[in-house]
């Protein structure tokens, strides 16, 4: 059971902080909510209590996984499978599964494939929740803003880019 104030992840939608814990009537069960405030977009969602281990709810990451996310963001870049049907198979199952390295793979190949030659308007949802994932929860584990956590990222992704064109 989480607390108010408490840090989670909640796969395919961020990280996010919970700032209440209330009860709802829906079709006559009464349940126990929790509400999380993203960092991104300052959205609000409920989440059932019950559900978290369904959902895959789980803490955001300690200081030592950030640093093993920013090495996977430095590494070079690996072969993608041609067939983007298959890579975004593959690319979404890693997204489901909430791990946080898995997700920064994902984004980070992407980010860099789709600088290259472009990506399917499908890839281009899986960027996007992709790095929506990744920065909101590394936003809350750095205490810093978001947008400054993007900003570092596409650089170094970018730096990246200009380094392999030599």
């Amino acid at each position: 059971m989480f607390n108010i104030g408490d840090k989670i992840v909640y796969p395919m939608h961020g990280a996010g902080v919970i700032v209440e814990i209330t009860q709802k009537e829906i079709l006559g069960d009464i349940s126990d909510y929790y509400i999380l405030k993203m960092p991104m977009g300052q959205m609000k969602i409920s989440v059932p209590v019950h559900k978290i281990k369904d959902l895959g709810i789980r803490n955001v990451m300690d200081k030592e996984k950030a640093e093993e996310v920013h090495r996977v963001l430095e590494k070079s870049v690996e072969e993608e499978d041609e067939n983007w049907n298959q890579r975004y198979k593959d690319n979404l199952e890693k997204l489901r599964t909430g791990d946080i390295i898995e997700i920064t793979e994902v984004y980070r190949s992407l980010y860099l494939l789709d600088s290259v030659k472009g990506l399917s308007m499908a890839e281009k949802k899986i960027l996007n929740a992709a790095k929506k994932m990744l920065i909101s929860e590394l936003a809350l584990v750095e205490d810093r803003e978001a947008k400054e956590i993007e900003l570092q990222i596409t650089t170094l992704l970018d730096e990246e880019l200009k380094i392999e064109e030599k």
